[in-house]
């Protein structure tokens, strides 16, 4: 299989993943699964993840619901997303609590040069292939301690990565409406005690999708807020009804969204367009380099540093930032390339005869405040009407065991000290 630019460019659609006609929309449930005794009287954690959905965008978009909620419970001022500000790196970060070079799936389309095989996110068999998946979701890490897990959508949650998937599953698809994924997550909590899930992963594509077609600021952006935050109040009226105690919400997003300057992208270099000689990988706001000549490596970078212009950095991998967890020696997988072309927003790399969005992310959240994240938290775990700083995601995950009352078996890269406070003593 060819892996270079063609692979990273296969197609773009309102979908992150690709939508065959004829998806199945069966649920897959494990058998012979059933809450310990233990797990029965634990608290419920509901993590709801919206794609796209920027940090300012409740109040920009007036999401009442969510507004409501935050107020109640907490707010964080934005969260902050992993390097690059991606989809699938992101979604697996938040379930694993591992940076994406510390958790393998560092972009959404990349090529593994020790399996000599691709991967991406549109390819089914791709998806649910654990193989790819560095860490222990959040989901493996529930059932591994005698509790039962759900899932409708998330990243990864069809495949067998860290060993269990979740007791109930969709494979990915989008034939349900939010309100049609209410009803489902209410249906698993209406389940006896031994069978209902305490963990449940729960995923909106709708905002992403707007804000790639139509820009941040467009009514379709807007309109896909307030459907979203519309499922938000519904499920938690449906789930206060079933009179269940001790059911917590944590509502985030994996990043942003800017718009991008789509009438004046950057043209990637010439010298690079020799496929015998480089492999190039281009999400359009980050392009990664790898050079099959490996000693040619830092004459490659010398030239490419010598022609660049001011709309975009090159670094050798070793090179990057540290914030940004990226560089050579965080790159447990091999994958990410030895030299990057880093954009500065709202520029982008784009191949000739194609056409961009108008939305995009992926850049730095560090110096393009567009693209963090939104962290939202309620219920009787959670202190009330709080505001917190800015954190990075990889936090999300202590402080899901720490509510459910597991114990991380795997090291990560979160800590639960940075949301601690949030999280009221009684409960812990």
């Amino acid at each position: 299989m060819k892996h270079g630019l063609a692979l990273l460019m296969l197609f773009f659609s309102m979908s992150v993943f690709s939508q065959p006609g004829n998806a199945d929309t069966a649920q897959v449930v494990i058998p012979n699964r059933y809450n310990s005794i233990e797990a029965q009287t634990k608290p419920y954690v509901i993590m709801i993840s919206a794609d796209g959905f920027r940090y300012d965008y409740a109040k920009k978009y007036n999401a009442q619901n969510l507004l409501n909620f935050s107020d109640i419970g907490i707010r964080a001022k934005a969260m902050i997303p992993s390097y690059p500000s991606i989809t699938f790196p992101n979604h697996w970060t938040l379930i694993t609590g591992l940076y994406p070079s510390h958790h393998g799936l560092i972009d959404n389309y990349f090529y593994d040069y020790k399996r000599k095989a691709s991967y991406a996110m549109s390819d089914k068999a791709n998806a649910e292939d654990g193989i790819w998946y560095g860490g222990l979701p959040l989901w493996g890490l529930a059932e591994q301690q005698g509790m039962l897990s759900a899932s409708l959508m998330w990243v990864g949650s069809a495949s067998d990565a860290g060993g269990m998937r979740p007791t109930y599953y969709y494979p990915y698809h989008e034939k349900f409406s939010p309100a049609e994924k209410v009803e489902k997550v209410i249906n698993w909590l209406k389940l006896p005690t031994d069978r209902r899930p305490h963990f449940i992963s729960l995923y909106f594509p709708e905002v992403d999708a707007s804000g790639h077609h139509f820009g941040p600021d467009a009514k379709e952006t807007e309109d896909a807020v307030r459907k979203v935050d519309i499922a938000i109040g519904e499920l938690v009226q449906k789930v206060k009804e079933l009179g269940l105690k001790n059911v917590n919400f944590i509502f985030v997003s994996d990043h942003g969204m800017i718009k991008v300057d789509e009438k004046n992208p950057l043209e990637i270099p010439q010298i690079l367009m020799d496929k015998e000689k480089f492999d190039i990988y281009n999400s359009q706001t980050l392009l990664r380099i790898y050079v099959k000549n490996t000693t040619e490596v830092k004459n490659v970078y010398n030239e490419l540093k010598a022609h660049k212009t001011s709309d975009y950095e090159v670094y050798l991998d070793k090179k990057l930032p540290k914030h940004l967890h990226f560089s050579t020696k965080d790159d447990y997988y091999g994958r990410i390339g030895q030299i990057l072309l880093v954009p500065k927003a709202p520029k982008i790399f784009l191949e000739k005869g194609k056409k961009p969005s108008v939305g995009k992310h992926g850049y730095d959240p560090a110096i393009i405040p567009e693209m963090k994240a939104t962290f939202f938290a309620w219920g009787p775990a959670f202190k009330n009407n709080m505001t917190v700083d800015e954190f990075e995601n990889v936090n999300v995950y202590p402080l899901v065991a720490d509510i459910l009352h597991i114990k991380i078996s795997r090291p990560v890269d979160g800590k639960l000290k940075v949301l601690k406070k949030i999280v009221k003593e009684n409960k812990r």
